[in-house]
């Protein structure tokens, strides 16, 4: 197995993690312990898990490692949703991180069902 560092997936969402903080920064300051807080830990969670998971001993450990980091990539898409409906994130921010959020949840079930098929038992 490659290193976490290596994974495409792994980089993207490192990218998508220096987005949400650059867009966060402009939330309303009575939002740091809100939808600020929300999305910013969520989205650490999603190359965090990764690298966890690609750490693990069992491919059993490391497609829960990666399934914990797809559930992240839904709570962060959920959160984006709600900041550009109160306003927070404008239309261009919205487009960009739906599609890099989409695009990493896709490249993780990929990557859930390439371990998966390598070891049934999985």
């Amino acid at each position: 197995m490659a290193h976490f560092k290596e994974l495409i997936v792994w980089q993207k969402s490192i990218d998508l993690v220096t987005k949400i903080y650059k867009v966060t920064e402009k939330f309303p300051s009575n939002e740091i312990y809100g939808l600020t807080s929300q999305l910013r830990r969520a989205s650490v969670s999603i190359p965090s898990n990764i690298a966890e998971g690609n750490t693990r001993r069992s491919k059993a450990d490391y497609v829960q490692f990666l399934r914990i980091a797809r559930g992240s990539c839904s709570e962060v898409e959920t959160q984006i949703i709600i900041s550009k409906n109160l306003g927070f994130i404008d239309e261009n921010s919205f487009e960009e991180l739906s599609f890099n959020i989409i695009e990493i949840s896709k490249m993780l079930s990929g990557l859930i069902n390439s371990l998966k098929d390598s070891n049934p038992t999985t």
